[in-house]
């Protein structure tokens, strides 16, 4: 199948100066329709479908993951209070959270001020759990998207209960596992030197300027942060939607249950007014759940008007998305190495997956 609408809103938007590069991958029910770079990675440097991009917040379903598997093993439930394992996070009114609160964001500590990545991963720690309740939150009622504080916790939750830190959790459990094998949260000094120019840069636009970001050296690409620097080729994160669709070529590497997968990308917070994203959205535990149905050219980094209700997936601050629709078959993955704007970002990642939806014709 051609995706030649998909490949000129690509090109077109490079053409505009709306991103210097994107990598994307395409597959549908396991058969790969894109795996591909278009534009630079770098300067004279082309983006190729080994760039390694960070994915951002795209790849918080990866931590998420990483816990239930510990609910799993029966190692936590989703009602044990965080306290429970880490006592010292009760300070401010907290300790009434539970797992589930975290990966739904209704937890209530957003704010923290971290000093990611030149802090310690103890003092970042340290930090969020002297933070206060937010005034007037209603734990598991509010809800506001935590862009960092709660993902540290779920961190901290993997190191104290397995004893690994999160980036080592990731690299055995997760990602060798699924094949995953450029994929990292926290890469060691020598692989970081030797991927050299294959680690793709990312900027920031404001006002017209751009402006090369620090993203990819050694201090960042080393440094674990669970719910943001995620990276690798975007095909392995489409992997890992593969993997949670059981397409072909995963016999016998199940991370987790068929009913777990059901459960996780289901509903659990539902009709909540995002306070932080300032849109109504459904969350599973730990993924963006379809949200079109409260608006679907308003609902940020959704999947598309076409998508079935049942598309789960999570978005990466104005650059990046995956996705996948069980009732398609359908995995979507990409990332853009220019972050415009939230505006902007939204405008051009509707284009583009509607492309996307035109090109497999699929009506609504």
């Amino acid at each position: 199948m051609s995706l030649a609408r998909t490949i000129a809103v690509i090109q077109s938007a490079i053409e505009r100066g709306m991103q210097f590069g994107l990598q994307i991958y395409v597959s549908r029910q396991g058969e790969v329709l894109l795996d591909t770079g278009f534009g630079i990675a770098r300067p004279d440097v082309p983006m190729t479908r080994d760039t390694i991009m960070p994915w951002l917040s795209a790849g918080k379903p990866l931590t998420a993951v990483a816990v239930l598997m510990l609910v799993e093993r029966g190692l936590l439930t989703l009602e044990t209070r965080v306290t429970d394992v880490i006592p010292e996070f009760a300070a401010g009114g907290k300790h009434e959270i539970e797992l589930r609160h975290l990966l739904t964001h209704t937890c209530g500590f957003r704010n923290a001020p971290l000093s990611w990545p030149n802090a310690e991963w103890n003092e970042m720690v340290a930090t969020i759990c002297s933070l206060p309740l937010e005034e007037g939150w209603v734990i598991g009622e509010t809800s506001g998207y935590h862009v960092a504080s709660s993902w540290y916790v779920l961190g901290e939750l993997v190191r104290r209960i397995d004893g690994r830190f999160l980036s080592e959790f990731l690299r055995s459990e997760v990602f060798l596992p699924l094949g995953m094998s450029d994929s990292w949260n926290g890469m060691p000094s020598d692989v970081w030197q030797s991927y050299g120019d294959r680690i793709g840069l990312m900027w920031n636009r404001d006002r017209g300027e751009t402006r090369e970001l620090e993203w990819h050296d050694a201090r960042h690409c080393q440094a674990c942060s669970p719910g943001a620097n995620s990276r690798g080729p975007v095909r392995e994160l489409g992997r890992f939607y593969e993997h949670l669709l059981a397409v072909d070529g995963f016999a016998g590497q199940r991370l987790l249950s068929p009913a777990m997968v059901a459960e996780m990308t289901s509903r659990q917070r539902v009709g909540r007014f995002d306070q932080t994203l300032q849109h109504s959205m459904d969350f599973g535990w730990g993924f963006m759940i379809d949200s079109k149905h409260y608006g679907p050219k308003t609902v940020p980094y959704g999947f598309g008007a076409r998508c079935s209700s049942r598309a789960f997936g999570h978005g990466g601050s104005q650059s990046s998305i995956a996705f996948a629709d069980p009732l398609h078959g359908l995995v979507v993955a990409y990332v853009a190495n220019v972050r415009p704007g939230e505006a902007w970002h939204q405008r051009r990642h509707r284009e583009l997956v509607d492309a996307i939806w035109d090109d497999l014709e699929v009506a609504c």
